[in-house]
């Protein structure tokens, strides 16, 4: 397997395995995609974790893979390509990626994906696709876009720059750097502090940002109001409102 998944006590690590570089390939791709399903459909896994080794986090796409492609093969596979980045994206679960070393071209889009990143002091991320005459296709122009501002995201792409983690913490790149031999250990206590969370509410959470995001103010509202709403019809609401009057704030234990 180029991926392999470990659960345990409600956290999954999804770790890429394809030495030396973690080059996304076809097969990585697809195993990505068959993961994202069965990690939103496990009712044992409550949060994601996603890396790369202690070495590196992915140095890209398999370029001797695709250069043997033309164009009509690349307009057959673009699609999976993006569909499986997205799918790692809509994950209704909180999705943190470790970043060590290497995140550049598919790996900076793969960690794009996380709802936020955790990035070793050694950590170089980048879209260096404009060197090799494309421009990101996994999601980058847009993702990046949306973390960063367009002027930013411009400039990385424009460029095919890497930046270095600190660079990447100053402009929202990356939320937190720390000594590359904490990354994985920082990323898994914070997706399992949110593993004994509230799976409802955190997913209310995740989708309501997300989709509010792609669309106006007054609908993104409503999505809010929505989910809102409908978290007073779950035991979890019940569990976390009694436990305050109770006990007191942060408190409570959900199942």
């Amino acid at each position: 397997m180029t991926v392999n998944l470990e659960v345990a006590e409600g956290v999954a690590a999804v770790r890429l395995d394809r030495p030396p570089m973690n080059a996304l390939d076809i097969a990585t791709q697809d195993r990505l995609r068959e993961l994202a399903g069965e990690l939103t459909d496990r009712d044992d896994v409550r949060a994601v974790v996603i890396w790369g080794g202690e070495k590196v986090f992915a140095a890209g796409a398999d370029i001797k893979e695709m250069r043997v492609m033309d164009h009509a093969a690349m307009v057959k596979r673009s699609k999976a390509l993006q569909d499986s980045f997205t799918a790692i994206a809509r994950i209704p679960k909180p999705v943190v990626a470790a970043v060590t070393g290497y995140a550049l071209g598919g790996g900076c889009e793969l960690a794009l994906c996380a709802d936020i990143r955790i990035a070793a002091d050694n950590a170089k991320l980048g879209q260096p696709e404009i060197l090799l005459g494309l421009i990101p296709g996994a999601g980058g122009t847009q993702r990046l876009a949306r973390l960063v501002g367009p002027s930013r995201a411009k400039d990385l792409i424009f460029t095919g720059r890497q930046v270095r983690a600190d660079e990447a913490l100053a402009i929202g790149l990356v939320d937190r750097v720390v000594p590359a031999a904490e990354v994985y250990e920082a990323a898994h206590a914070w997706a399992a502090k949110l593993a004994k969370g509230p799976a409802i509410a955190l997913r209310a959470a995740k989708e309501s940002v997300d989709a509010g995001l792609e669309t106006d103010l007054d609908t993104g509202l409503a999505i809010e109001r929505n989910w809102f709403a409908g978290l007073f019809a779950t035991e979890d609401r019940e569990t976390g409102m009694r436990s305050f009057v109770e006990e007191g704030p942060g408190k409570a234990k959900f199942a």
